[in-house]
């Protein structure tokens, strides 16, 4: 698995160095670390335990039983009941969903084989391409996830790993594994679609709100006509650079600081949604700047009174949203984090039961 992590990185290298929208990706194996690093403890415990760190599991693999009420015990007069033997456990259901799930799990493990030679071979052949590092990605992302659950099939000590288990041991991989499918570029027929879909609907928000707030402006395709020249809305300012950084940074985010998948989920999808708003945000701002100061200024450096010059008014609203949404993430987090409760459970379980009054005429006994 490292040696195919490995060669995804030196792949990616070529398009994290000569495309700007995806310079993020040397960040990808540190924050891909990091979350390994993290999340060893809950790692070694499903390995060496077979549960979670703080769950307790009998030494046969299953899962306890529940304890008796409190306040009851056994009699002494009575028998205890005879274990079943481990032979006579009900396997039924389970082990035919067990049986199919590594079915899959070892059709994955060999497609993904598969798929990691042809993009591999293809990467040899005409050199960096689309296609090529998207089928690594993918087929790193499916021998990861597969191979997890294939061979966590038994702990370390010999004894067999639960399916709940495995399953959530091959969750904790689920960023490690796919992350890369964003820090390499999608196929180049898909990149376009979305480009030219991201660029009409930006162009058509950013005229019909100006147009609406009474400036004199005219629209060619993907060309604004101001009275003191045109501004082009380009592939940069489609909004595809943002939203490849956000979704980067809203799943790292999600994997690191959330524990339910609802909410990693939603996190990401919130990560889309800043960065088509705040891109939206930024294209209102250059074509009004735009109209204020002349077509050419959005390309001139911007010079405040204590700072100097901080680089063009285009570069630098373009890096100002990614630093907005990130922020926006961020605070989002304690939202997603935080648990109703009326009342601490420590306290409830100490507190006496309450009494009922007694009324004076009531007999005392």
């Amino acid at each position: 698995m490292l040696g195919f992590a490995l060669y995804t990185v030196w792949d990616q290298l070529f398009w994290w160095g000569n495309r700007e929208d995806y310079s993020f990706g040397y960040l990808v194996p540190f924050f891909v670390g990091y979350v390994l690093f993290e999340r060893w403890p809950r790692m070694r415990s499903y390995l060496f335990t077979g549960t979670a760190p703080g769950e307790a599991l009998s030494p046969a693999g299953e899962a306890p039983s529940p304890a008796a009420p409190a306040g009851e015990a056994l009699s002494p007069a009575a028998p205890a009941a005879p274990a079943a033997p481990p032979s006579a456990a009900p396997a039924g259901s389970t082990g035919a969903w067990v049986r199919l799930l590594e079915g899959l799990a070892v059709a994955a493990f060999v497609g993904s084989l598969l798929l990691f030679a042809v993009g591999a071979l293809l990467r040899a052949a005409t050199g960096p391409q689309n296609p090529a590092s998207l089928a690594i990605a993918a087929s790193l992302g499916g021998l990861v996830l597969s191979g997890v659950f294939i061979f966590s099939k038994q702990r370390v000590d010999g004894q067999p790993m639960p399916l709940r288990q495995r399953l959530a041991l091959a969750a904790l991989f689920i960023f490690p594994a796919l992350i890369w499918l964003l820090s390499a570029p999608l196929v180049s027929v898909l990149e376009t679609q979305i480009r030219v879909f991201l660029l009409n609907k930006v162009t058509i928000v950013v005229f019909g709100l100006l147009d609406f707030l009474g400036f004199e402006l005219e629209r060619e395709g993907n060309v604004l006509i101001l009275p003191d020249g045109q501004v082009g809305v380009e592939e940069a300012c489609s909004g595809i650079r943002s939203l490849t950084a956000c979704l980067f940074a809203g799943s790292f985010l999600a994997a690191v600081f959330l524990d339910r998948f609802w909410k990693k989920v939603l996190l990401v999808a919130a990560a889309m949604v800043f960065a088509v708003i705040t891109n939206l945000l930024r294209s209102l701002f250059l074509t009004y700047y735009a109209y204020n100061n002349g077509a050419q200024s959005i390309d001139n450096d911007w010079v405040l009174p204590i700072l100097g010059s901080i680089g063009t008014v285009h570069d630098v609203t373009g890096m100002a949203i990614l630093g907005v949404t990130c922020v926006g993430l961020i605070s989002l987090l304690p939202i997603f984090n935080y648990k109703l409760s009326d009342m601490d459970e420590e306290d409830f379980m100490a507190a006496p039961p309450p009494q009922p009054p007694h009324s004076q005429d009531s007999p005392k006994g």
